[in-house]
């Protein structure tokens, strides 16, 4: 990344990558989620807070967030060319759609969710790309975080962990549709509830380094009887590199 990004991200703990889904790509993105929606309520946000998982079974265009040309960098920059992607979901929320509380921070360490600066290359645990497939306006709710939070050195007070209205010490990360924000779980984070006129769809995409493992599941297997089974052949060099399970010896680097 460059400069500036680096900048930001260590500043922040969370970087906005404007247009990071190319316009296109987008619509042909929300009309197969429309389609979906129609056949079967689950993909509707109809409860509210819908978790949808398997992302990289809904076609080219989801699984080219894999190694998205303008995010990759990024993630290389925050995590090495070892990283790997462990895994992936989609929220989707309708209005008044409940929130989530603030969780990370760099106080208590956890060895999963970390971030360092070491002769000025970065470290860290989980990161995540998070993609709006729709408008997150200022005050409408949506992600939340205590920016610089990711090197804080004192646990977060009970008090200030519940997100159910905006605060002095929190940010609402406000984007557009086909924007990515990029940021480390050690980032103080969480949602407020959803109040926009339609369906917040976010994607999530969350790396980790090349050693580690943050599911309790296997990894993506392409053969077999998995979800992903025959997705082999579609998938670029680059987007198998990333699939990779977790391991360090001989390691191949990611481009």
């Amino acid at each position: 990344m460059n400069e500036e990004e680096r900048y930001l991200l260590d500043l922040q703990g969370y970087l906005v990558i404007e247009n990071a889904i190319e316009a296109t790509a987008l619509a042909r993105m929300n009309a197969w989620l429309d389609e979906q929606e129609k056949q079967d309520s689950r993909w509707s946000g109809q409860t509210g807070n819908d978790h949808l998982d398997h992302l990289l079974t809904w076609g080219p265009d989801f699984r080219a967030l894999i190694d998205n040309p303008r995010v990759l960098p990024v993630l290389k920059g925050a995590l090495g060319d070892d990283l790997r992607l462990d895994h992936d979901y989609a929220i989707f929320l309708r209005p008044g759609g409940k929130g989530l509380f603030l969780h990370g921070g760099a106080t208590p360490h956890d060895r999963t969710q970390y971030y360092q600066v070491i002769d000025g290359k970065m470290y860290n645990g989980l990161v995540v790309a998070t993609y709006a497939l729709t408008d997150v306006p200022e005050g409408q709710g949506g992600l939340v975080c205590v920016p610089g939070s990711h090197k804080s050195n004192f646990v977060c007070p009970p008090a200030l962990s519940e997100v159910l209205a905006p605060s002095p010490v929190m940010r609402q990360i406000a984007c557009k549709a086909g924007d990515c924000v990029v940021f480390t779980e050690a980032l103080l984070h969480g949602t407020l509830p959803w109040q926009g006129p339609h369906v917040r769809r976010t994607l999530f995409f969350k790396y980790s380094p090349g050693h580690m493992m943050w599911v309790n599941r296997p990894y993506y297997p392409l053969e077999g009887q998995s979800e992903m089974a025959g997705l082999g052949a579609e998938l670029t060099e680059v987007q198998r590199l990333l699939l990779n399970p977790p391991y360090v010896h001989d390691r191949p680097r990611v481009p």
